[in-house]
């Protein structure tokens, strides 16, 4: 059974990056980079007790990601990979999730640092990260494993904002990429 399903946005996201392109792809590439997250007056009663926290998850709609592959070459490999494999931003729910360290709280305001997100991205919810629930012991990488030591300079080409074929290789500047 298919059923619809609705978010609602409870504030936007602010950040240094006005467009995908140059964003870092992950929030361990985006050390010290600052942003400010702004929740709606409505939903300030749900941020008591957030300061306690030293890290949060932020969930929020990839709103730029309107086209998606079930294959994609991601940013880390010049192979294709099944989506669900990658953490491609363009998807069938484009949703992203990102871990970023909690500064201060200034009313309906949370300063945040190692942000990789795209300024005025819709928030959908945050939680707080908790090491004891969040981490597991021995995990398998897959095919990011040998690929891991390019993350603190990868950066978004905006591979996936653009209706982009798996021939797209940003390093050979393709300007006219196929319909997925």
């Amino acid at each position: 059974m298919k059923a619809k399903i609705t978010y609602k946005q409870i504030g936007i996201i602010h950040s240094p990056f006005a467009e995908p392109k140059g964003t870092p792809i992950q929030p361990s590439a985006a050390k010290d980079i600052e942003g400010v997250v702004e929740v709606f007056p409505e939903y300030q009663k749900g941020l008591k007790d957030i300061e306690g926290f030293s890290h949060i998850i932020l969930i929020y709609h990839f709103h730029l990601s309107k086209h998606y592959s079930l294959e994609v070459i991601p940013f880390m490999d010049n192979k294709p990979h099944g989506l669900f494999s990658t953490r491609a931003p363009s998807r069938p729910n484009p949703i992203g999730l990102s871990v970023v360290r909690l500064k201060k709280v200034e009313g309906n305001k949370l300063y945040v640092k190692d942000i990789d997100i795209v300024n005025d991205t819709p928030l959908l919810d945050i939680k707080p990260f908790v090491g004891e629930f969040d981490q597991v012991g021995i995990i398998k990488k897959g095919w990011i494993e040998k690929n891991i030591v390019k993350l603190s300079q990868s950066r978004d080409d905006e591979r996936f904002i653009r209706k982009l074929s798996l021939k797209y290789h940003p390093d050979k500047h393709n300007d006219s990429p196929q319909k997925k």
